[in-house]
């Protein structure tokens, strides 16, 4: 291989590598947030009052939420403010979170993190909705995942079993909600 033809496939595994490293936050403007959310049912308006909240509490916490979420779907993102594929799936969280935050409730996980990078993170890709912190990684295994990749996003039905454990991101809003149909019924 010429040396041109190296120099070319590194400056292209550099771009292919930066990729993740410049996601953009898609967060939409409080007052579409305001207005999309308007009349939640209380269990979802609840949700949406700790919006960006990093909450503790462990497995114990968590698994009560999703108690309390009875008769919604529950979408779950388990993420961390190092992990690159999450920063590039949080702006198509940002969207869909809002469009279909009165009909379905979404919580997060963040995973092997500090509160403090985890705090930073949210202030630049702000959501709708909180994160639970997990600095141990006990989360998943409570829930019956077995979380061999960040991201993961986790689909609970209305009465609260898992459907579906995602691995990987969600790079494109129209895969969302392909998913979202599918496993939620949820248009």
């Amino acid at each position: 291989m010429s040396t041109r033809s190296c120099l070319a496939l590194v400056l292209l595994a550099t771009a292919i590598a930066g990729c993740g490293s410049q996601a953009h936050s898609d967060a939409p403007a409080q007052s579409s947030v305001q207005a999309a959310f308007k009349d939640s049912p209380a269990p979802l308006a609840a949700l949406h009052a700790q919006a960006n909240q990093l909450l503790g509490g462990g497995a114990t916490a968590f698994k009560a939420r999703l108690r309390a979420l009875r008769g919604y779907p529950v979408i779950v993102n388990m993420w961390a403010s190092w992990c690159e594929p999450c920063q590039s799936e949080f702006p198509v969280y940002q969207r869909i979170a809002v469009q279909y935050g009165r009909r379905v409730a979404f919580l997060a996980v963040d995973v092997q993190d500090t509160n403090s990078n985890a705090a930073s993170f949210l202030r630049h890709f702000p959501v709708t909705y909180p994160s639970y912190t997990d600095p141990h990684g006990r989360i998943a295994g409570s829930v019956g995942s077995d979380a061999q990749y960040m991201p993961q996003t986790w689909y609970f039905n209305s009465r609260g079993s898992m459907l579906y454990d995602k691995d990987g991101p969600y790079l494109s809003v129209n895969d969302f909600k392909r998913d979202i149909a599918f496993y939620l019924h949820v248009k």
